[in-house]
């Protein structure tokens, strides 16, 4: 990745240019589908802090009208997998081609079965409740672990009846509850590890671990080691299938300014400290760079950037064979959409280019878009859907879990090979 800004390595380049406008590929200013666009966040053409007012301008969730569908790229297509849901987030692919959809709101983790093969389920059951805030979800051979808010719990799935869990995880390990509640987990390439991912309690504060890290156990669980920290928010956690390295997209903190500070996707190194609160892309923070200069200098840089407020949730990369052969390996980062900017953004589904188990450039693709029904003319975003979670289904099709319309949008390619 190419670029320049300040302190910290960035793609193995130090950053070292001054600060000015931001720059991105020009918005259209209105809801009408991005599709296809290029966007890029150069850490070297920020603004200032305080640029612009710190809004709130959450969005106005509304009905899904009738026959409306997500857009995707020429050439894919989207139907409805499954709907009908209460707080649609998480999702993974069961060993057996089930798919798994964690509800956080209600505790429940729900199986889905697509039989005749047709592209929609016809088969459903819960075979995990009583949950609090159940968003992590992974397997490891018939054995399924699912991170809330109090730890990870792990249950025989025995070809998807489901069973009794039991908490792996040592009593207290995720710390206080509060606050940025998602657990997402995954399993290290060789299985023998556990990461979670840990969010904050406030915006920006001095937070002790387990809060703002990413925290390691052993796959059989007990007591966790702080693997990385400075992470305001990381929710998608996925580890690459080329290199094993694991990866986390990071909501990054409010109130200095429609763009600041950039959410991001990063390679997680143990040990590695990434900015929070002290520091952003290797920024003093005015409100806590002062305090810690050493670690503002420490701070690892991400090789992506997102447009600031976007919300990355969901993460994972394309390891089917049904899309064309340029998107496997890829990422996709469901971005759930902003509440702290004026001009509204995120409310996508985007692309990472990988090559090689390493992002090409700093830049992402929109993937999926069109979940706004508004015109874009007013201030505030009207959204019938908010994509939150994704996986790869067994026959190559992309999930999108959308908590908004409570669907489960399947995403397949039908154009010339």
């Amino acid at each position: 990745m190419k670029g320049a800004g300040h302190g910290g390595q960035y793609g193995g380049r130090r950053l070292t240019a001054s600060l000015c406008v931001a720059a991105f590929l020009p918005l259209s200013g209105a809801a009408a589908s991005e599709v296809g666009a290029t966007l890029s966040v150069d850490p070297a053409r920020l603004p200032l802090p305080y640029a612009t007012p710190s809004a709130y301008n959450a969005p106005r969730e509304v009905d899904l009208p009738a026959g409306a569908l997500p857009q995707v790229p020429p050439g894919f297509v989207v139907s409805v997998f499954a709907d009908g849901f209460d707080h649609a987030r998480a999702l993974v692919v069961a060993p057996d081609g089930a798919v798994l959809l964690a509800q956080s709101r209600p505790g429940v983790v729900t199986r889905l079965v697509d039989g005749d093969k047709d592209g929609r389920a016809e088969a459903r059951g819960d075979i995990v409740t009583g949950l609090d805030l159940p968003h992590g979800l992974a397997f490891q051979g018939d054995q399924l672990f699912v991170g809330d808010a109090y730890g990870v719990w792990q249950l025989d799935y025995a070809g998807g009846a489901g069973g009794k869990p039991r908490r792996i995880t040592a009593e207290g390990a995720f710390g206080e509850t509060g606050g940025h509640w998602t657990r997402n987990i995954a399993f290290s390439a060789d299985g023998a590890d556990l990461f979670v991912a840990i969010g904050s309690e406030s915006n920006i504060a001095e937070e002790a671990p387990p809060r703002a890290t990413i925290q390691r156990f052993a796959a059989r669980g007990g007591a966790g080691t702080t693997f990385a920290t400075g992470l305001r928010n990381p929710v998608g956690l996925a580890v690459n299938p080329v290199t094993g390295v694991l990866w986390t997209v990071v909501n990054e903190r409010d109130g200095l300014g429609d763009e600041l500070a950039p959410d991001y996707l990063a390679s997680v190194v143990e040990g590695g400290f990434y900015g929070w609160p002290y520091a952003y892309v290797g920024i003093p923070d005015p409100r806590f760079g002062d305090r810690r200069p050493d670690l503002v200098a420490a701070s690892r840089l991400p090789e992506v950037l997102f447009r600031s407020h976007s919300a990355p949730l969901g993460l994972v990369f394309y390891t089917g064979t049904a899309f064309p052969p340029e998107y496997r390996g890829d990422a996709f980062i469901a971005l759930h959409g902003s509440w702290n900017a004026g001009s509204p953004r995120g409310y996508q589904v985007a692309r990472v280019d990988f090559d090689k188990g390493v992002p090409v450039a700093n830049e992402y693709q929109v993937f999926v878009d069109g979940f706004r029904g508004d015109t874009g003319e007013g201030k505030r975003a009207e959204v019938w859907g908010r994509p939150a979670g994704l996986a790869v289904a067994a026959d190559g099709a992309l999930l999108v879990a959308d908590d908004v319309a409570n669907v489960i949008w399947r995403i397949a390619y039908e154009g010339k090979p």
